[in-house]
């Protein structure tokens, strides 16, 4: 049964179907391919901040594709609602109603009576049992986005799984995930489970017994079942929970026999299978939401037996790459929906931000209190412990009011009143975010922490006046204090850092970025964000005009100067193939028709973007 239009859709086809209503829907008669085409249009489209895509012909596949669901704000609230009011008034519930009174029961009687509509219910039939077949993956609109990357992927599964019990049987609570999964043939795909999620720690426990995990995978459903696979929730809270919580209701599940897991009564397919115990096969490359490729490394195979599905089945994917794609707006809705709840868990931090253009764990910033000497380090410390937070590579920390979502407002802040010399801590050989290839090696690196509390200690300076610094081929200012340098590439010149760091004529700037491209770094905070956070490991990247040991802590002397270069290690950056940009260019007609609704003012920008980095 369809939810009313104010609450969230119920399925994948009631959000197409709002979508398409509201002008935020454009369909694709012509047939394309779902190698590079689908992606390079997807990418166009979604850079002129046009609709979501609905393919009706995809190249091999009898089943259509959806993509750039989620590539707008609007889009967003479409799929979710406005759920922070509900988080909000949850956890003022919570801090207020110790100790417990009738009153105040009765006060939140409409909270409370949405909380006992979370849940599950349990169907007989459902819409993604009216198929059931073996398993036929290479029949799947599974995509390939770019020219390098190993094969298609299924780029919006959501991987459920749970623990087993001592006798080897799935045993909740269960885990909702979303990880990339490479098509390798008609029956098996890789499990690009990184560190840190819930499902390859089911995996991790049920290969330490020799056991095989069951692993059910769904593609499509409803859009709120995506929101809660991709919250950083605490490891044990379910996320079908959550899914139920942002619906509005319960969520339906059906469980035909003899199958490990319930399926999502709505999805549209689900595939039922176990991921082997010991078994692994090289997975990858992918390009990533980094911007950059991720490499082949050896992931667990999923092995599908049987198929589930509706007749006439529809496809979600998404593409990632550059900021910002799809997953930037989901990114900063689930931090304004989790918002709220870091104030419960962490009390000394009052606010919280991860930065999408980074690749979010490359860098955040957090207001927090600063009670008694250094207690912003406990709430460091707090930050970088907290679940997938604690993958985060570089931390802002200030303890005064400043609006964390506006990068250059908070650099200025944190610049006026860090003392580098002291307040600056580098943590070397630690746990990083797989697709980080700045640090070591695979899943290793180190994370930065620089604070600027109290008042300001310095006045920044704004304006680059004369020659570039000797050895530089240019200077300008990113930010009040932040200083970017361009520079020979690191290969020609790795002790440049060393030199610029010792100019004297960049003793004033606290913060100096070296760069391979000036003018792209300074065009935009998102430029600037990605071209410095993602190409950084602060261990190794980090100089400073000299440093001692003092009390056994490595003490730098200003400026701090960043090495944002690309390096030989870091992998490829992304950029769309000369092939497959000339055929989107010579097919763009086809797609969108001359007269086809495309929806409100943004059927105007729908034409091929010339934009940085090869598109």
């Amino acid at each position: 049964m369809a939810a009313d239009a104010s609450s969230p859709p119920g399925d994948l086809r009631e959000f197409l179907a709002r979508l398409a209503a509201a002008g935020e829907l454009a369909t694709i008669d012509a047939e394309v391919d779902p190698v590079l085409e689908v992606a390079e249009i997807h990418r166009r489209v979604i850079a002129a901040g046009g609709p979501a895509l609905l393919f009706r012909r995809v190249r091999g596949s009898p089943h259509r594709l959806c993509t750039n669901l989620f590539g707008t704000a609007r889009r967003v609230e479409l799929a979710f609602g406005r759920p922070q009011e509900l988080v909000a008034a949850l956890v003022d519930f919570v801090q207020k109603l110790p100790p417990p009174t009738l009153g105040k029961l009765w006060n939140a009687r409409g909270l409370l009576g949405r909380l006992m509509r979370v849940g599950t219910s349990m169907r007989r039939r459902a819409p993604v049992a009216e198929v059931v077949e073996s398993p036929r993956l290479d029949q799947l609109p599974l995509t390939q986005s770019w020219s390098d990357d190993g094969g298609c992927f299924a780029t919006l599964p959501l991987v459920y799984t749970e623990p087993l019990d001592a006798a080897g049987r799935p045993h909740g609570p269960g885990n909702l995930g979303i990880y990339r999964m490479q098509r390798f043939d008609a029956t098996t795909t890789g499990m690009h489970w990184q560190i840190q999620k819930g499902g390859g720690f089911h995996h991790h426990a049920a290969e330490a017994r020799g056991l095989d995990l069951p692993v059910t995978v769904f593609l499509g459903g409803p859009p709120a079942a995506l929101a809660a696979a991709l919250a950083p929730l605490p490891e044990n809270v379910p996320e079908l929970l959550l899914a139920s919580l942002l619906l509005g209701r319960r969520l339906p599940l059906h469980r035909p026999a003899g199958l490990p897991h319930a399926l999502l009564a709505d999805a549209e397919l689900a595939l039922v299978g176990r991921v082997a115990a010991g078994e692994r096969r090289p997975e990858g490359p992918f390009g990533d939401h980094y911007g950059y490729y991720s490499l082949t490394h050896d992931f667990p195979v999923f092995r599908v037996d049987r198929v589930f599905r509706r007749r006439d089945a529809i496809v979600p994917a998404t593409v990632v790459g550059k900021p910002r794609q799809e997953d930037f707006f989901l990114g900063d809705f689930l931090q304004g929906l989790l918002a709220p709840l870091f104030p419960l868990v962490m009390p000394s931090v009052v606010e919280l931000w991860s930065y999408g253009e980074t690749g979010y764990h490359a860098l955040a910033a957090a207001v927090v209190r600063d009670r008694y000497k250094r207690e912003a380090m406990v709430s460091a410390f707090r930050i970088l412990g907290e679940g997938q937070l604690s993958l985060t590579k570089f931390l802002l920390l200030t303890d005064q009011p400043v609006d964390v979502r506006d990068f250059r407002v908070l650099l200025e802040h944190v610049l006026a009143r860090a003392r580098i010399e002291t307040d600056l801590f580098v943590f070397p050989n630690l746990s990083m975010d797989t697709l980080d290839y700045a640090g070591a090696t695979l899943n290793r690196g180190s994370k930065g922490v620089l604070l600027g509390l109290g008042d300001p200690i310095r006045e920044l300076p704004r304006e680059w006046r004369g020659s570039p610094p000797v050895g530089s081929r240019a200077a300008a200012p990113f930010c009040g204090g932040c200083l970017v340098v361009e520079g020979a590439p690191h290969a020609a010149d790795p002790e440049l850092p060393t030199r610029l760091a010792r100019d004297p004529t960049l003793r004033d700037w606290p913060f100096v970025v070296l760069t391979d491209d000036l003018a792209r770094a300074v065009a935009s905070s998102t430029n600037f964000l990605w071209t410095t956070f993602t190409r950084f490991d602060p261990a190794r990247d980090l100089h400073a005009a000299d440093h001692a040991l003092v009390e056994r802590q490595l003490v730098r002397r200003p400026p701090l100067l960043l090495d944002a270069r690309m390096k030989a290690h870091l992998p490829v950056e992304l950029s769309c193939d000369a092939a497959t940009r000339a055929r989107v260019d010579s097919r763009w007609g086809e797609y969108f028709p001359r007269g086809q609704a495309m929806g409100d003012s943004e059927r105007g920008h729908l034409d091929p973007p010339r934009a940085p980095g090869g598109r």
